[in-house]
């Protein structure tokens, strides 16, 4: 079945001005499954069907029963860009395919580099207003880690892991991989390498390690699409490839370039697990690079990029392609830190309950914080993280009712000692080759809470991302905040270098996800316009 979707010609110039060039509006309608893990099947996915983990949007917590919050890191993007994908194709994406924390991370924000690498980043809390809420406040954690010159990069070896199966045979998949993966190629240096093996039925190597980038271009070229999905059987080549070269003071990493389709040989989620987490310890990371629409298989994208200590990015267009693999090229490839988790602490003679806004697939128990077995995120050079709890002062009217006993109830504000501070921040981190976890712990003025400002600048423009993950999620508390108030709040913030055409991009999804919004809603029998 075709659909042709109808929006205004306003809100298509508006949105082609700040995107990429990509298909037109039409595509083919397709059914969307959430997976309550990241398991997937051992049969090919219906034509039609992509795969998402559920993602439930994250519960209020009260600080008298659960004053702890902690969580892994999450610096993968593909949310993010394939929001966009649905957004400029006229549809409203599936509520689990919208990570708040990923749409937040895809833009960078102002925060200091670190004063020197013995910690490889810095952290910055500041809080707002909730534009949302006049009742709660907006607590914002990020974290910048340390730049590194292309210069200074260590040596790579790199296995480009390329699906060629049927399924990859569009004009979104195939081609665009192999104009995104010569670009990398355009990077390398001489001391760096790159191998490129291949996967439909079975696995092949059709390009031994050079650094070449005609010889690699060449090799791309010749590529055709054909035949089922052993992802398995290819992973296992790539890997064997990357350790007959292995490079112990550089970079290891295979880059698998797929939709996620796979149907043959090791298909089983815990085979997969175990074998990119028997690399991983010996030092071969995985990095996902996700293609392509109808089948996509986002929750085991995402699901192996974790397990290999790298991260999963959507290619939607050339655009992207070189966002992640040019311009990020030294965040994607080389690991400043890893198994970063966070911990928030919050002070109840100041907070009374808070909801963390995303990062419900990274959700920690308190108890996983200090144990360095427990796996968790990593960072890149140069990359930013931010989280944002949204919290109730105490004394102020919160989401929770009141309870019956007293022992039970909210405190009030209190004059002792610890009423300075509004919260503790505890980071643990380790060296991309150490064991054991390093701590930084910083408190938060509680004078933040109480002289807290309107969102304005990067802290604006991210609470607007923030609230347009959220209301894309359906979250009932935003209330009556909609599309115009987080394009308002938007404005004209547009940041620095290349993220003044990422921002304004931004905007035009706005315009496209409040266009499609009020269509569906109009249609809904005795619906409203927003």
């Amino acid at each position: 079945m075709r659909v042709k979707f109808l929006i205004s010609s306003a809100i298509v110039a508006l949105a082609l001005a700040g995107c990429s060039a990509g298909p037109n509006g039409q595509s083919s309608t397709a059914s969307y499954e959430a997976t309550s893990d990241a398991t997937f099947d051992e049969a090919s996915p219906p034509e039609s069907t992509e795969k998402y983990k559920a993602n439930d949007i994250s519960p209020v917590r009260a600080v008298a029963s659960a004053p702890i919050s902690t969580f892994a890191v999450d610096v993968d993007t593909a949310a993010y860009a394939n929001v966009r994908r649905f957004l400029t194709r006229g549809q409203l994406p599936p509520k689990d395919a919208v990570r708040s924390e990923e749409l937040v991370n895809y833009f960078r924000y102002d925060y200091p580099l670190p004063g020197d690498r013995g910690a490889p980043f810095s952290i910055t809390t500041d809080v707002a207003q909730t534009p949302w809420n006049p009742d709660t406040r907006l607590l914002r954690v990020g974290l910048r880690g340390y730049d590194l010159a292309r210069s200074q990069r260590p040596p790579a070896n790199l296995v480009f892991l390329i699906d060629v199966s049927g399924s990859m045979d569009e004009p979104d998949k195939l081609p665009l991989v192999k104009e995104a993966l010569s670009m990398l190629a355009d990077n390398l240096r001489r001391q760096d390498s790159v191998s490129i093996v291949v996967y439909a039925g079975a696995a092949g190597l059709v390009l031994p390690p050079t650094n070449d980038p005609r010889l690699i271009r060449a090799a791309l070229d010749d590529l055709q699409a054909g035949g089922s999905t052993a992802g398995g059987e290819g992973l296992q080549l790539a890997y064997a490839t990357a350790r007959a070269t292995f490079r112990p003071e550089g970079i290891n990493r295979v880059i698998l370039a797929t939709d996620g389709d796979f149907n043959v040989g090791i298909t089983d989620q815990k085979q997969l697990e175990e074998l990119i987490e028997q690399n991983r310890d010996d030092g071969i990371t995985l990095t996902t690079l996700g293609f392509g629409q109808g089948n996509l298989n986002d929750a085991m994208m995402e699901s192996v990029a974790d397990k290999g200590n790298g991260n999963y990015a959507y290619i939607d267009s050339a655009s992207e392609a070189r966002k992640v693999l040019d311009e990020e090229l030294s965040s994607t490839l080389f690991t400043i830190a890893k198994d970063v988790k966070v911990q928030v602490e919050f002070n109840p003679a100041q907070v009374s309950q808070y909801r963390l806004i995303g990062y419900e697939n990274r959700a920690l128990k308190e108890e996983d914080f200090a144990n360095d077995h427990v796996d968790a995120g990593e960072i890149g050079a140069g990359h930013q993280v931010t989280a944002l709890y949204e919290i109730v002062p105490t004394g102020s009217k919160g989401w929770l009712p009141e309870r019956r006993y007293a022992g039970n109830q909210r405190g009030e504000a209190s004059s002792g000692s610890d009423a300075g501070e509004l919260a503790t921040v505890k980071l643990r981190y380790k060296l991309p080759n150490g064991d054991t976890s390093r701590l930084i712990e910083r408190p938060v003025d509680a004078a933040q809470l109480r002289n807290a400002p309107l969102p304005s600048g990067d802290m604006a423009f991210a609470v607007s991302v923030a609230g347009f993950a959220q209301k894309l999620r359906g979250d009932s508390l935003l209330g009556d905040w909609g599309y115009a108030d987080i394009r308002r709040l938007a404005g004209t913030q547009w940041g620095f270098s290349s993220q003044a055409y990422w921002r304004r991009e931004f905007l035009g999804l706005v315009d496209i996800a409040q266009s499609r919004s009020r269509i569906a809603r109009t249609t809904a029998e005795g619906a409203r316009p927003l």
